[in-house]
């Protein structure tokens, strides 16, 4: 695989893994109640955010992970 196709695999699938950490936080957050644009900045909206973080997180550490896996394969 060349340097630049190794590059665009890498970006690609740490913006996939993050958006979708953070698109599976947002939905737990909902599914516990915790709106992040709902009015005001209460307890619940920050813990909504935070888990919209974690999740992001969490999804590009699976997303390198992944990767990491798929190349020792390859190898």
């Amino acid at each position: 695989m060349s340097t630049a196709q190794r590059l665009l695999m890498e970006g690609a699938s740490d913006a996939i893994g993050f958006v979708g950490g953070a698109l599976a936080g947002y939905g737990v957050g909902l599914l516990l109640g915790m709106d992040i644009f709902s009015e005001g900045y209460g307890a619940a909206s920050i813990a909504g955010i935070a888990l919209v973080g974690i999740g992001g997180g969490l999804g590009l550490h699976l997303a390198r992970r992944w990767r990491a896996a798929r190349s020792a394969r390859k190898e």
